[in-house]
């Protein structure tokens, strides 16, 4: 975490390392609670009230009561942008179920914490932006909906932590997991976008895929631009057959895939990337002002 990394908690503005919160948070001792990463380009915030709505669902679906409104987080957002000292980075922003006794019983927990800490965020691979990350199928399964459904996007990321330390293990920077029928779901941390033949193929959100906002605005931007769009089923063989590959998400943006267990894509960056790469960036520009 930078120096200048900062933190909005329950209406404190203070440097990240004076945010503290009690060790008896449940979003500590059980994950117990839900988050959103959101990039900030220009002191804009980027598709935010996209990113606040899937927060609300997230939170819904666990029975968890945010304290403040849509238009609170937006002006807590905002606080926190004008704050911090680079026009572009990254905000996390949580809502813990707070303290409570031990014990998983949530009911007993006093107050929903708010924590939004704004900083920089490096992702492994992002060196890898023209030579491309090399991937790995995990051995790790992704959670089933009966489970835990994908569209929660909650504190508990342990089963991804898991396939990512594989990914470590291997040498590699990034693992794919799979679902329980063996399919094609996420990364640990991005949607997976394949190309063949020209047509852009993603697996569908009942796979165990996020519903990403990164992810649905490829997809728009592939539709605008006449590339043919499919959300459907993968297994590992469209991996390793495709033309190209790539990885979408708040913090990865887009990045391109050169190989998959040890298997050189044909192309890396490929031409259908290319475009959506431009067309991502144009976005940005038009949404958050001026040229990046």
């Amino acid at each position: 975490m930078s120096t200048h990394s900062i933190t909005w908690l329950n209406g404190q503005l203070l440097s990240t390392d004076q945010a503290v919160v009690p060790v008896n948070d449940h979003g500590l001792l059980y994950g117990d609670g839900v988050f959103e990463g959101i990039r900030f380009y220009r002191r804009r915030a980027f598709r935010l009230q996209r990113h606040l709505q899937r927060l609300r669902l997230s939170a819904r679906a666990i029975a968890l009561e945010i304290p403040l409104s849509t238009d609170e987080l937006t002006a807590v957002i905002e606080r926190l942008i004008d704050a911090f000292p680079d026009d572009d980075g990254y905000i996390r922003l949580m809502v813990t179920r707070g303290a409570g006794p031990l014990g998983l019983n949530p009911k007993n927990c006093s107050q929903p914490n708010v924590i939004a800490i704004a900083d920089q965020l490096t992702m492994i691979y992002i060196d890898q932006q023209q030579a491309g990350a090399r991937l790995m199928v995990s051995s790790v399964r992704r959670l089933p909906a009966d489970g835990l459904d994908s569209r929660i996007k909650s504190l508990n990321y342990l089963n991804h932590i898991l396939a990512k330390i594989e990914a470590n293990h291997a040498g590699v920077d990034e693992a794919i997991l799979l679902n329980a029928q063996g399919r094609v779901a996420e990364g640990t941390a991005d949607n997976v976008f394949t190309v063949r033949n020209g047509r852009l193929l993603t697996p569908s959100c009942s796979e165990g895929a996020l519903e990403g906002i990164t992810r649905a605005l490829v997809l728009e931007l592939a539709q605008a631009d006449g590339i043919e769009t499919c959300e459907q089923p993968l297994g590992v063989y469209d991996l390793y057959a495709a033309d190209e590959c790539f990885l979408t998400g708040t913090g990865a943006e887009l990045i391109p895939v050169a190989s998959i267990d040890c298997r050189l894509l044909p192309s890396c960056p490929g031409p259908v990337f290319r475009r959506l790469q431009l067309a991502f960036q144009r976005t940005i520009a038009v949404e958050c002002g001026g040229e990046r």
